[in-house]
């Protein structure tokens, strides 16, 4: 298994809207990175291109409210993985959010979507703290 972890980030939003954002993927696609292309989604599930890597599909499949949200990959993927968002509270209502891609990759593949896969979850957060919410 392939982990890729994003460093934890501040955001000036409490969880409950963080959570509120992320736990439906019609709220995404304006997050999204430049590289994601033929968006589409439900509330539960997405699909969509990343440019270099592949096409990919999610869906959620477990939530805590305000704290954690677990997405999988779903459909006709090239590799099986799950997708984490942790959101803690701090003080003055900012909250911390963290990203982890755990993914199924063969030494090729990993080669090849190691730094894609990051860089997308660092311009995810990127986009998530100058969002307007």
């Amino acid at each position: 298994m392939t982990k890729i972890e994003s460093q934890a980030r501040t955001i000036n939003q409490p969880s409950e809207k963080i959570f509120k954002l992320l736990s439906n993927f019609n709220n995404f696609e304006n997050l999204m990175p430049d590289k994601v292309t033929n968006w589409t989604s439900t509330k539960d599930s997405c699909y969509f291109s990343i440019s270099g890597i592949a096409s990919l599909g999610m869906k959620i499949v477990e939530k805590e409210s305000s704290h954690f949200i677990k997405m999988v990959d779903d459909g006709k993927v090239p590799f099986s993985f799950d997708f984490l968002v942790e959101i803690q509270d701090l003080e003055n209502n900012t909250s911390s959010v963290k990203l982890t891609f755990n993914a199924q990759l063969n030494a090729m593949l990993k080669m090849v979507a190691i730094k894609p896969l990051n860089d997308f979850l660092e311009q995810l957060l990127d986009h998530l703290e100058t969002h307007q919410f």
